[in-house]
């Protein structure tokens, strides 16, 4: 992605041209209420005043949703516009310190929290669970995003995948700490050159070994496999569309149903950016005896958990976050669990339990963790 260098640029590459300035983006935007970000202002100072008007400080609150790209009329490329803007803050050293921090842990040790690159499998001990660098080839590789492999709560979930992969009899394997972070993220932030060293690595490591397809455990991980990573020679899915295919060829049995009411979160980058609406579903439904229950902003229209774009790691304008929206959306519907496909949802979603006092009412589970309990080792 280039950056924003000119005006003429920007028309070109973004197709800003276009923009009738319906408002449809700032009106679609789950931030409008509490941050100054307004791409139509900025596409208005980048035309009339310069990119040098730009003080660029709201970019940071964006989530990349992609709602506002995803419902624009004219199909202007708001989000590449708002990471371009990013990518040219970055290059002059204007970056908010937690985000320079997260992107420096990303270079030193492969994700953004900074732990060891040494330490990223340790979340599968005891599972029996295969390193390519011992077994040299599996059928499936299981690519783990860094919250699932580092955060106490995503490594839960993680190992329960792991779970109902043995419990289908799948060959999989993984990278251990030949694996670093997937760069989605770094990309959404601006950070170009790691990106490139990020998938550089990463594709290197995958080459070294005989796999036949990649399954990832984030969407965001997904999405940068999939969209962004290039000469990428392996399949990519999400665990919930694999896992979708292996309870259609009568691999992953489920034994039972679940009778608690379930609602569930589409996370932005397997929904919105990505399509993938189906397959969660019917996983859920497979697995509970009164059917899922639907949130009224569902598929498309579900809203942000606010872990996107840089923003586990940056806090945002003040205000009810909008995972604590989601919390309250999920109470009106009756449920007592929030099924979520995504590490960023679930810990998020998870704080936002507890901050709106509700941990006795609600709790939050990755759709493999509600599936292990009706499949049988």
């Amino acid at each position: 992605m280039s950056l924003v260098k000119s005006i003429e640029e920007a028309l070109r590459d973004y197709g800003l041209i276009a923009c009738m300035q319906c408002g449809m983006c700032i009106g679609s935007c789950p931030l409008s209420a509490r941050s100054r970000l307004n791409v139509r202002r900025l596409i208005n100072s980048l035309v009339i005043k310069g990119r040098a008007a730009l003080d660029g400080a709201e970019l940071w609150d964006c989530t990349t949703c992609y709602v506002c790209s995803y419902r624009c009329p004219r199909n202007v490329k708001l989000l590449d516009f708002i990471v371009s803007l990013r990518a040219s803050f970055i290059e002059e050293g204007k970056v908010p310190s937690t985000l320079g921090e997260a992107l420096e842990n990303v270079y030193k040790q492969g994700n953004p929290w900074g732990r060891s690159r040494v330490k990223r499998g340790d979340w599968a001990q005891g599972l029996g669970v295969k390193v390519l660098s011992e077994a040299k080839k599996a059928d499936v590789l299981l690519f783990t995003c860094c919250a699932s492999a580092y955060d106490t709560r995503a490594q839960l979930a993680t190992r329960a995948l792991a779970e109902l992969l043995k419990a289908s009899g799948v060959d999989f394997a993984i990278l251990g700490e030949e694996e670093a972070c997937c760069g989605n993220e770094v990309y959404n932030l601006g950070e170009m050159g790691l990106f490139e060293e990020l998938m550089s690595n990463n594709l290197e490591a995958i080459d070294r070994y005989e796999v036949k397809l990649i399954v990832t455990t984030s969407p965001h991980c997904y999405n940068a496999l999939k969209n962004r990573y290039k000469n990428l020679k392996v399949e990519i899915k999400h665990y919930t569309q694999y896992l979708c295919e292996l309870l259609d060829e009568g691999k992953l049995k489920v034994q039972g149903k679940i009778g608690e009411a379930v609602t569930y979160h589409d996370p932005c980058y397997l929904g919105r950016h990505n399509g993938v609406y189906e397959e969660p579903r019917k996983l859920l439904e497979a697995s509970l005896s009164q059917g899922l229950i639907e949130m009224d902003r569902s598929r498309s229209r579900s809203i942000c958990c606010e872990g996107g774009g840089g923003r586990m790691w940056y806090e945002g304008p003040p205000g009810q976050r909008l995972s604590e929206v989601r919390v309250n959306e999920a109470l009106r519907t009756g449920a007592s669990i929030i099924a979520v496909a995504c590490p960023f949802c679930l810990v998020n979603l998870e704080d936002a339990v507890k901050t709106v006092g509700v941990e006795e009412r609600l709790k939050v589970m990755d759709i493999a963790e509600l599936l292990l309990r009706n499949v049988k080792p």
